[in-house]
């Protein structure tokens, strides 16, 4: 079972991006309102300056989550780049410095399906690690229980092959805030797979290998190594992840009951991503027309119901945008249990 170090086992849930259905994501207002919604950890992905601070960003381009665009004195950045095997145009963190990404501010990814998340943009700024580990520690403290964190390494093999490796960063500021420890709330999370091999031994924090229903890690594919994300959710995959990891955290469409008793038969816990609760995010069968009678992508669905499919399966966790929605469905579905 995942740990946060409360002894609690009940299943944990982790505000994605912090509650990024409210807030523009990875933003330390999202962070705090997933915690004060709940949640019992938060998510922030981690990514480099080119000053070599790990600040929080889905990806390495900025161009939809800040307001960059906007900015006529980095006009002149936009450029295009291939990040493991994908092209994109646009503004990338590893061209700024720190202080130059301090004057740029947070803006809603997907305002087409979050409208109301719009009004936020350009409150607040890029947070970095340091900050995000000293919000936790302060939420930590105000609310009197151990407040978890699950940073994900984002192209660790595309950041390590510009000179800006993320795991060194990442192994020194856990280190500087006393996190790296046996017991400790944090959980390490990443797609590929030998990063988190050679963290098994510089980290003492849990371990997360992510899957996702397509396309395998980036760094198997970079050596020639023909597995894939389906490959290493199979019982063979599950007890090799368990040499190093120590949870899997799946993408929806791949948890069933088959995946859940084979990750628990290798001693792996597991965590699903993602819950949302817009009809764009819901299985067809759980969307609702709104109030006009109409269906929209925006408006929500069922995700009570689809939140409940997934703790019935025995999963130890669950991602959500939404996190005071898991939060209800989690209770109501503990309370029976222990009442």
């Amino acid at each position: 079972m995942v740990d946060l170090g409360s002894g609690a086992t009940t299943p944990l849930v982790i505000a994605h991006r912090g509650a990024s259905g409210y807030r523009p994501e990875h933003t330390l207002a999202a962070y705090e309102l997933g915690v004060r919604l709940g949640a019992d950890a938060f998510e922030p992905d981690l990514v480099s300056t080119a000053d070599g601070v790990l600040v929080a960003r889905h990806e390495p381009e900025i161009g939809r989550t800040t307001d960059i665009g906007s900015r006529p004195e980095f006009a002149d950045r936009r450029t295009t780049k291939t990040v493991d095997g994908v092209t994109h145009e646009g503004w990338f963190v590893d061209d700024l410095t720190l202080a130059e990404l301090r004057t740029l501010r947070a803006v809603e990814r997907i305002p087409d399906v979050r409208r109301r998340n719009t009004v936020h943009d350009g409150r607040y700024g890029i947070a970095t690690l340091d900050e995000i580990l000293e919000l936790r520690a302060r939420l930590s403290a105000e609310l009197g229980r151990p407040i978890g964190l699950f940073p994900e390494i984002k192209h660790s093999s595309w950041f390590a092959a510009r000179g800006l490796p993320i795991e060194p960063a990442l192994v020194d500021t856990l280190d500087r805030h006393g996190l790296n420890r046996p017991g400790s709330p944090v959980w390490v999370q990443s797609f590929e797979t030998t990063n988190l091999v050679a963290l098994r031994g510089a980290l003492r924090t849990g371990l997360v290998q992510l899957l996702d229903d397509h396309g395998a890690p980036a760094d198997l594919a970079a050596a020639g190594d023909p597995r894939t994300f389906a490959d290493l959710a199979t019982p063979a995959g599950f007890a090799g992840i368990a040499r190093y990891a120590d949870a899997v955290g799946a993408a929806k469409p791949l948890v069933d009951p088959l995946l859940v008793a084979e990750a628990h038969d290798a001693g792996l816990s597991v965590l699903v991503f993602t819950l949302r609760n817009e009809n764009r995010f819901l299985p067809a069968d759980l969307r609702r027309p709104g109030p006009d009678g109409a269906w929209h992508d925006d408006d929500f669905g069922d995700a009570f119901a689809e939140c409940e499919r997934y703790l019935r399966l025995g999963v130890e966790g669950v991602f959500s945008d939404h996190p005071d929605t898991a939060v209800a469905v989690r209770d109501a579905l503990v309370a029976p249990l222990i009442g």
